[in-house]
């Protein structure tokens, strides 16, 4: 048996990361990841030895190639992960919003996603919890870094994390969808239709498919890329310097807007993005060409925004813990402290505003204009503080494919797939009848194993010619 180790660590943030080739045989395992962590390993098996070492011999040379060198194990140190450098002043609000619930997660929370059964929260600590409208605790789910960011995609929920994966959390039972890289410092990230795009650290823009297949990229021209929003048509991405919009599938700038401070944080509607910005402004930007379309001024760096379907009313959270409400056209229509930290993202639904703010909390504000004309008088409901419960059982994700529940056989209207080498790659098919053979899953690669079957519950076709699993995973024996 044979091991090389290789390392890439560069100066100034850039790249920290290892790469090992083991030859045993006729099996060649690759272990790779960020230094001063496990990693995560491939294996594969040759026809003869002689072709297991020119496999491995080549996998070196690409890496060499591309800066790494000879090391020793555990003479470099982790770096550490990039985290958010967020502050949050006392607001300078003269009323207090109208919040019915809190629940504290223990940690700052970026990530945050509303839909019509859950809302789910996202935290430093790699904890995602989901409850519903009422405050009460659902689930939570353990992952195994800080969660930068929730996005949905229809169904699926995902959650990008500071380990550089991307968890989808649709299941019972997580697991990494996507793999970004090991040197990647996820800032934000936005999903269509499977295409995962994303921002990161160091202001550069990152578009990946559903095989988890890099499709393309870009470097823009500021740093610390903290907005990235996409449709069917673009993807829309801001960093330390403006907005810029880039064609989806990558084949050029369709437009780029200077805005007036950087960018701290993104949303979009059917035909406009805002773009909230570190000098006190939200501008929201046409989706054909870029144009300011109109400006919402705060008092303070705008961390979070959000609007109410089609845009009608527009809501930001600042660094000083307030949360403001305008009209579509700019126009101030309330200033509130949030009773809290700061906002870092929030979600409008049905009359609520969710915040999750610097001091872990998901917060529920009634938005409505009664509560707040009340608020602005003084009068507030008493904050109910959701309690966790303490039974409540951790979701983790699966690392192996030998962690995945077995069955003897498929149940009753259940989906066989499987897994198939084709062209040195591991690809997942469906083999019951009724659906496209040609057609690909999007399947977590930890659990890939070729030759295994595995029974899922259900399949959804997706626009880009393939399918999506929704519900639970079990391999089949």
């Amino acid at each position: 048996m044979t091991t090389t180790y290789l390392e890439l660590s560069q100066d100034g943030g850039g790249a920290h990361k290892f790469y090992e080739v083991t030859v045993d045989g006729l099996e060649v395992s690759v272990r790779y990841g960020r230094i001063g962590t496990a990693g995560q390993t491939q294996r594969s098996a040759f026809a003869t030895a002689d072709k297991a070492r020119a496999a491995a011999a080549k996998k070196i040379g690409e890496k060499v190639r591309k800066g790494y060198a000879p090391a020793v194990p555990g003479q470099r140190a982790a770096r550490a992960v990039t985290r958010r450098a967020v502050g949050s002043a006392p607001s300078t609000a003269r009323a207090v919003a109208p919040v019915l619930w809190r629940f504290r997660t223990g940690s700052a929370a970026f990530g945050i996603h509303v839909d019509e059964e859950r809302i789910w929260v996202g935290n430093q600590a790699g904890d995602v919890f989901t409850l519903d409208h009422g405050g009460e605790v659902l689930a939570r789910f353990g992952l195994p870094d800080g969660v930068k960011c929730l996005v949905a995609d229809d169904f699926w929920i995902y959650a990008g994390c500071d380990d550089g994966k991307v968890y989808d959390l649709s299941s019972k039972l997580p697991f990494a969808a996507y793999e970004i890289g090991a040197d990647v410092d996820i800032f934000w990230l936005d999903i269509h239709e499977g295409v995962l795009d994303v921002a990161d650290r160091s202001g550069r823009l990152t578009v990946i498919d559903h095989e988890d297949e890099h499709q393309w990229s870009r470097s823009g021209r500021g740093e610390f890329a903290w907005m990235v929003r996409a449709d069917g048509r673009a993807v829309y991405y801001g960093d330390t310097s403006g907005v810029t919009a880039y064609a989806a599938d990558g084949t050029g700038e369709l437009w780029r807007t200077a805005t007036d401070g950087a960018v701290l944080f993104g949303w979009q509607e059917t035909g406009s993005v805002y773009a909230g910005t570190g000098h006190r402004k939200v501008q929201r930007l046409a989706k054909a060409d870029g144009r300011v379309e109109a400006v919402y001024a705060c008092d303070a760096s705008v961390y979070s925004c959000a609007t109410s379907p089609g845009g009608r009313f527009v809501f930001a959270g600042d660094s000083a813990s307030s949360v403001y409400c305008f009209a579509e056209d700019g126009t101030r229509l309330w200033k509130l402290s949030t009773g809290g930290g700061s906002a870092l993202s929030m979600q409008y639904r049905d009359e609520r505003l969710y915040l999750v703010t610097t001091d872990g909390s998901l917060v529920c504000v009634d938005a409505s204009e009664a509560a707040i004309a009340a608020a602005q008088q003084g009068s507030v409901p008493v904050v109910r503080d959701v309690k966790l419960a303490a039974a409540l059982p951790t979701y983790t994700p699966a690392t192996t494919a030998a962690a995945v529940v077995s069955v003897q056989e498929a149940p009753s209207g259940s989906i066989v797939v499987e897994c198939v080498r084709e062209g040195g790659r591991s690809r997942v098919r469906v083999v019951s009848h009724g659906y496209e053979p040609s057609w690909n899953v999007q399947f977590p690669r930890a659990i890939r194993e070729p030759g295994a079957r595995y029974v899922v519950e259900a399949l959804h076709p997706a626009a880009g010619g393939f399918y999506r699993v929704r519900g639970e995973i079990r391999r089949l024996l």
